[in-house]
């Protein structure tokens, strides 16, 4: 029977037939997946310790650089800034772009202007290398996590995998604290900076190593009407709550930026409904779940400042530490919430899914931060810090990895970017937030505490616990508040986990 014939008249398919290459290629791409996940593990952690590890250092760069304390707010400032108003944006570009692509220009461009403020010989130079930290902090880490999505899509390695992830997401502050001591003490502030180009090297080479690269198809246009206005509206938002530390929040550089903020999301928000190519597909928004994870994660962005901000004055203003003594001191923190991280998202989200575990995990941590309140001048670090502190970091354990892992579960791969950056984002505005609210709240505490009274060293200390405890309050009732969300929000029963295109393609994606 001819070909003709045996095809009724069809064209006969001439291809070659299908080789084992593509087989192995994926077989190589699953073998590396874990590897993957040390590279993404590595960018992540980098971009997390520059929230806190430069604080310490900031006292030492003020005397070495000889700048005033109404300009060293600008260093943290200067990085949440350029950092939280181009989130949005990162993650779209790693969508049109690759992913490959991005991750590796943050990664080189992150180490770049770390080395720029880490040389730094005056103010200036150095909260410009902020801004690009920043920048650049914007393309890695929406990229990363959207890696992280794409490249784990078996529900159990998923689960491992985000459990790793959200344990660093969770804990880097309190990492960034201890290095951040270390290297001042026996270094210099400089190595606050430096430090990242090493980190950096490792993730350079793994990533060109392990990631891999594809074709991005059907590129789609970018919205530049959207990206302008979703960067001027979080700009507004992050530096109308960062002033509201120096000014009052009646002062019209406070809420005048929160207003126009709020405007400009708005219009933002409007736009993306109109847009061809929307910066944020309302899509990636329009799931219960995901809703819930993205609310949560922000609120414990804000309620996780009452902890490693506060504490730590506690700790060397009340107690006498010194910055490494300081670190060391939330290291049982971390550790019970890695432990509670792994088995959040190894075992318990996947048999019952959020809705039990979530609030139990946001209570314990509303706990943790009740007991502290009662610390005082004759408190000790092992009966009355170190017991609130490791039920913290359990309850956070229950939170930060199962939220994160939820809020990008069942994104279409070509909108992984865009859901990635708008976790980070409210990771970044959550953090703004609490940072604002809790320093105005807990000064006022104090200030109201030493009215009508003689300003004694004694008098001092006990406003300075005042303000503490009014920061612990607060932080607590943020996670009670999240614990009520969450039970309201999220669905019953077992949570669908893979990525929204059935993943059936390669596990490594650009």
């Amino acid at each position: 029977m001819s070909e003709s014939t045996q095809t009724l008249g069809q064209p006969v398919d001439r291809s070659p037939a299908p080789t084992s290459t593509s087989a192995a290629t994926r077989e190589k791409s699953a073998n590396h997946r874990w590897w993957v996940l040390g590279v993404i593990a590595l960018a992540q952690l980098m971009v997390v310790l520059d929230a806190t590890i430069v604080n310490i250092a900031l006292p030492s760069a003020q005397k070495a650089l000889e700048f005033s304390d109404g300009n060293r707010q600008w260093v943290v400032t200067a990085y949440a800034l350029s950092f939280g108003s181009l989130l949005l944006l990162g993650g779209r570009l790693a969508d049109l772009l690759g992913r490959k692509t991005v991750f590796l220009t943050g990664v080189v461009g992150f180490a770049g202007a770390s080395a720029l403020a880490g040389a730094a010989q005056n103010f200036e130079v150095l909260v410009t290398g902020r801004v690009l930290q920043g920048v650049f902090g914007a393309l890695l880490a929406p990229a990363a996590l959207a890696l992280l999505n794409t490249t784990f899509t078996d529900a159990k390695e998923r689960a491992r995998a985000f459990g790793i992830y959200g344990a660093i997401a969770g804990a880097g502050g309190g990492i960034g604290l201890l290095l951040g001591g270390v290297l001042t003490e026996h270094l210099s502030w400089r190595w606050t900076l430096y430090v990242n180009l090493i980190i950096a090297v490792f993730a350079l080479i793994g990533g060109f190593v392990f990631l891999s690269r594809s074709t991005v198809k059907d590129r789609p246009k970018l919205d530049l009407p959207g990206t302008l206005l979703a960067s001027a509206g979080l700009f507004g938002l992050v530096y109308g709550f960062s002033n509201a530390e120096t000014h009052d929040w009646s002062s019209p550089m406070t809420w005048g930026f929160l207003s126009g903020a709020a405007v400009v999301l708005a219009v933002f928000a409007w736009w993306q409904t109109r847009s061809s190519h929307p910066l944020l597909p309302l899509r990636v928004l329009a799931d219960r779940d995901r809703g819930a994870s993205f609310i949560l994660v922000a609120i414990s962005s804000m309620g996780m400042f009452g902890v490693f901000l506060f504490l730590t004055y506690y700790l060397q203003a009340s107690l006498g530490f010194t910055p490494v003594k300081t670190g060391l001191a939330f290291l049982p923190m971390i550790g019970a919430l890695m432990v509670t991280a792994q088995l959040s998202t190894n075992l318990l989200l996947p048999r019952v899914g959020p809705r039990p575990i979530v609030p139990v995990g946001l209570l314990m941590a509303s706990g943790g931060l009740v007991w502290m309140t009662g610390l005082d001048l004759s408190s000790t670090y092992a009966a009355n810090v170190l017991p609130p502190l490791i039920l913290m970091g359990l309850g956070l354990g229950l939170v930060m990895p199962p939220a994160m892992s939820l809020a990008t579960s069942r994104i279409a791969v070509k909108d992984a970017g865009a859901g990635s950056a708008a976790v980070n984002t409210m990771q970044q505005v959550g953090g703004a937030i609490g940072t604002a609210l809790l320093n105005t709240l807990a000064a006022s505490a104090a200030t109201s505490y030493l009215e009508g009274k003689k300003p004694s060293p004694g008098i001092l200390a006990q406003a300075q616990l005042e303000s503490y405890s009014t920061a612990y309050w607060w932080s607590a009732g943020f996670f009670a508040a999240g614990a009520i969300i969450a039970a309201l929000m999220y669905r019953s029963g077992r949570p669908d986990l893979s990525t929204g295109d059935g993943e059936s393609a390669p596990t490594v994606h650009m």
